[in-house]
């Protein structure tokens, strides 16, 4: 079995060292092993793990929230339940993400056609009729 130094998992993940030994400390990668001397070893499936991790995170899932996920983890089939809604609540949340995000690109991309336009035409004067180029789609 192919092991990683916490700097290779690092680089895998595009995190920090200190990110990885904080995930630590706060209990979110509870299998990780160490050597008789201390230096924690990493396994695919703790590459796997820190993968979820993350991706939690990035929904803007707390850290308390995470390690609760990883408590379930650990207490086995008893929690399927909890952790599936949790799925289905970040999953919620996360199309609530999109739809923001939609939005904001609606404005963007008025913004962009806006300019374009009056750089093609070397004048805002092309869009008098609304105020200081803010007008936005509905």
């Amino acid at each position: 079995m192919k092991t990683y130094s916490i700097s290779e998992v690092a680089k895998e993940l595009n995190l920090t060292v200190y990110t990885l030994r904080y995930y630590d400390k706060e209990g979110l990668i509870p299998y990780v092993e160490r050597t008789t001397s201390g230096i924690r070893v990493f396994k695919e499936s703790d590459i796997d793990a820190l993968k979820v991790i993350e991706c939690l995170k990035a929904t803007g899932m707390p850290i308390k929230e995470i390690k609760t996920f990883i408590d379930w983890c650990s207490d086995g089939d008893s929690t399927l339940q909890q952790r599936y809604d949790m799925f289905l609540d970040r999953k919620a949340h996360v199309e609530a993400q999109m739809e923001e995000l939609k939005k904001t690109m609606e404005i963007i991309d008025h913004k962009c056609s806006y300019y374009k336009n009056a750089l093609d035409a070397r004048t805002e004067d092309i869009h008098k009729n609304t105020k200081i180029g803010i007008s936005i789609p509905n």
